[in-house]
């Protein structure tokens, strides 16, 4: 029955390819929005847009995306523009650990 209820809760995602600050990100979301949100964890802008397109198929809602700015192969801006167009009504939020005032 938990499982059924986990499956309607709406989603927040998280993408970073560094998977100790993936693991860490997801758990403290979990922690403080786990109640009422199901956390989806990602490591690459190309999983996390299969896992969108799951999410998609089976009609799940997705509130938030949070995707790390530097990540191999697409960046975060380049995988949060793919994924607006999967989820245009998805609050959008761009991470990064540098001082990078021009990806900002």
């Amino acid at each position: 029955m938990a499982q059924a209820a986990d499956a309607a809760r709406t989603v927040i995602m998280t993408v970073d390819d560094d998977p100790g600050v993936s693991r860490t990100v997801a758990r403290d979301l979990r922690r403080r929005y786990g109640q009422s949100y199901r956390i989806v964890r990602a490591e690459s802008g190309e999983s996390a847009l299969q896992a969108l397109r799951e999410l998609k198929l089976r009609g799940d809602l997705v509130a938030v995306i949070l995707a790390d700015y530097r990540m191999p192969q697409m960046n975060g801006i380049e995988f949060l523009e793919q994924a607006l167009d999967m989820y245009p009504g998805a609050r959008r939020v761009l991470l990064t650990a540098y001082a990078d005032t021009n990806a900002a």
